[in-house]
């Protein structure tokens, strides 16, 4: 059968990628054709375009790319139409997904499958009428949204786990890297080591970065080592440009930014500063505590919008999954970095939420469930397909 796939941002090319491998194993004649990333590529298929050309995020910064997000748009439908696969699938992104759905289902007989839900019990929930009427099957990545889904909304949905627990498991069974060969292969020292995840996205890593480095600066004094986690799709210039004011740190021998080294990061970090979203998921499945961060401009119009337009109690996935507060969250203005310290000096070690943190995350990995989401995930579909195409 014929697969078409389509993300936006690098968790999207990961989870997709792992989809498609899942997908080959229930169906061994599987073509793919995708919007996506190189993990993607690298599983098989025609790329048509990478997501991180139409991977824009706030209002201004899609105003300013309109015009190369709707010619996306038309490539993607046209293509659509001259392939007729068999399936659209869709990760996330919806903004961009929810208009190619409405197209599908307008001009086509094509199924459109929604894998990792929009996460639209936090913002948008207006959404739910597209959802319906334009997605074929939802697929749920999170525990929490199938009372969302199917009894707010009474809208059946496919809960299949978190394929974050496959992928960070895979990961650790494969990574032997003691602490002592990673310092020494990247050039470190013995020092503890304290991470930062400012996002994969241009304008969070923007807004954050700056405010955690800040934050963790005065930890170099206390004996640690402080590490960026970045991305390749950002180069090491535009990081150094967003903490270029911070003379100390970037003349420290303890401050680095490893590009596309999160999981071997977070194997040896001892805490960390974590921007809102799938990080904060990972972050707790490798068992480091954190603290969650999400500065956005314009503070009093965010915290209005927060309260008007927000939907949960919580920004953190972490938070949301175990329905209490796990990890600290800073949201808009309380994203300084006095307060961001005080916070990190509370979860490393000895710190005062350490202990609590660890027993949440012990709680959260029981309620996502057992490992093997992509493979459930494709098991289903290919299931529904056959019975679609009889």
């Amino acid at each position: 059968m014929k697969y078409f796939l389509i993300v936006g941002e690098a968790s999207g090319d990961l989870h997709a990628s792992n989809l498609m491998r899942a997908l080959k194993k229930e169906d061994l004649e599987a073509e793919f054709c995708f919007f996506g990333g190189d993990k993607m590529s690298a599983v098989g298929g025609t790329r048509l375009r990478h997501y991180r050309n139409i991977a824009y995020m706030g209002f201004v910064p899609v105003l300013l790319h309109i015009q190369t997000i709707l010619h996306a748009m038309k490539v993607c439908r046209h293509f659509i139409l001259r392939w007729r696969p068999d399936v659209v699938i869709l990760v996330d992104y919806p903004g961009f997904n929810l208009s190619i759905a409405k197209f599908v289902h307008k001009n086509t007989d094509i199924p459109v499958y929604y894998y990792i839900s929009p996460k639209i019990w936090a913002w948008k929930e207006h959404r739910m009428v597209q959802i319906r009427e334009n997605v074929t099957e939802l697929f749920s990545i999170l525990p929490f949204e199938v009372p969302f889904y199917a009894e707010k909304h009474h809208y059946p949905i496919h809960y299949v786990g978190n394929p974050s627990v496959d992928e960070i498991m895979n990961f650790r069974a494969k990574y032997k890297e003691s602490f002592e060969q990673f310092t020494k292969s990247h050039q470190l020292s013995n020092k503890p080591i304290i991470a930062l995840l400012p996002g994969s996205r241009r304008q969070e890593v923007k807004d954050n970065l700056c405010r955690m480095c800040s934050a963790a600066e005065p930890f170099i004094k206390k004996g640690y080592q402080v590490l960026v986690a970045g991305v390749s799709d950002l180069s090491n210039e535009f990081y150094q440009k967003h903490i270029s004011g911070l003379r100390g740190l970037n003349e420290s021998p303890d401050f680095h930014i490893l590009q596309d080294s999160t999981n071997q990061i977070l194997s040896h970090a001892e805490a960390a500063l974590v921007t809102s979203g799938t990080a904060t998921l990972e972050t707790a499945l490798f068992n480091v505590p954190q603290v969650v961060c999400y500065y956005a401009p314009l503070g009093p119009l965010f915290r209005f919008l927060k309260k008007k337009f927000l939907h949960v109690p919580y920004i953190s996935l972490v938070n949301l999954i175990v329905g209490y507060l796990v990890v600290p969250e800073l949201i808009g203005g309380q994203v300084n970095p006095r307060r961001m310290e005080n916070l990190l000096n509370g979860i490393v070690r000895g710190g005062k939420y350490r202990n609590e943190i660890l027993k949440g995350y012990s709680e959260m990995t029981e309620k996502l469930g057992a490992s093997g989401a992509p493979a459930r995930a494709a098991k289903i579909m290919v299931s529904l397909l056959e019975k679609h195409l009889c």
